[in-house]
């Protein structure tokens, strides 16, 4: 464990900085044309924020999204500027102060008007998928092969987007809906982009001994009315990682992702609405430890 958790920040507000939201998991601060983002060890599932925290968190989160972002930047332009606290401190000089606070766990971003969608890409058949699947055949609409079973891997990768939900639960919809919210052009570059995103990360990730079974993505226009690439990126929070090694399809994997704790939330007696149970010292302590498993064999070094 580590006492270095962060729950939840609160910078002071000045004339240069302000609080710009507050998500499941990050804090945003808004300083002049950029965004400062806090990720904290706070962990959401199922669409509701836990009362726990996770070592080490936030600090897999931003350091792996800034690698991924190094990896696709030819395939797209992001929002991200920096995850180095000292280039941070050096362009935002007001959050010196709270440099242990934000060491390690902080970006500075371009501000970005964002989709309000998410663009899901799933390379394999599992979670609310396979449910869909067992019921219809389909994935938001997208006809599937008969005699798929849970894990398989998909023909080809699809996208299959969601709802951006201020509140509640995200809703799978279709394509044609998608593009009814953000424009027809619009959504087939995001497709499209977002599975060459996937195809990339994923081969990679092969490399490493890790399939990427899905992820999502956040999209937004910047000041030049540019298309960009927003958020976090393929971290344990927004993915499935499954170790290459014991992969069987027919069932559910093993996994370094938040899906463990998906996992044993299922085994209580929840209806999946605020409050949420309140997780054990070892779920706890396993969800940090696959974290930081992911982040290693992703990138080839420790987490520091």
């Amino acid at each position: 464990m580590t006492d270095n958790i962060v729950l939840q920040t609160l910078l002071p507000e000045t004339n240069s900085l302000k609080l710009f939201s507050r998500g499941k998991v990050r804090d945003v601060y808004e300083t002049q044309d950029c965004l400062l983002i806090v990720t904290s060890d706070r962990i959401s599932a199922f669409d509701v924020i836990l009362q726990d925290a996770i070592p080490y968190k936030g600090f897999v989160l931003t350091a792996l999204s800034a690698f991924w972002f190094e990896i696709i930047k030819d395939i797209t332009p992001t929002h991200f500027i920096t995850a180095d606290t000292r280039q941070i401190i050096s362009m935002v000089p007001e959050v010196k102060k709270y440099e242990s606070q934000l060491a390690g766990r902080t970006m500075l971003v371009k501000k970005i008007k964002v989709y309000p969608v998410e663009c899901i890409i799933r390379g394999y058949l599992a979670g609310s998928g396979w449910k869909e699947y067992k019921a219809s055949k389909t994935i938001c609409g997208i006809s599937l092969p008969a005699g798929l079973t849970e894990s398989d891997k998909l023909p080809e990768p699809i996208f299959t987007p969601s709802t951006k939900a201020t509140s509640g639960h995200d809703e799978n919809i279709s394509f044609g809906r998608m593009a009814e919210i953000i424009g027809q052009s619009d959504a087939e570059e995001l497709r499209k982009r977002s599975l060459a995103i996937y195809k990339r990360a994923h081969e990679y990730a092969l490399g490493k001994g890790i399939i990427i079974c899905d992820t999502k993505m956040e999209w937004g226009r910047n000041s030049k009315d540019e298309i960009v690439l927003v958020d976090e990126l393929l971290t344990p929070d927004s993915s499935r990682f499954w170790p290459q090694d014991v992969y069987a399809p027919g069932k559910g994997q093993m996994s370094f992702d938040k899906q463990f704790v998906r996992d044993y939330l299922e085994t209580c007696d929840w209806d999946k609405n605020p409050p949420a149970p309140k997780l054990p010292d070892e779920i706890i302590k396993k969800t940090s430890e696959k974290y930081k498993e992911a982040y290693k064999r992703l990138t080839g070094k420790a987490l520091v």
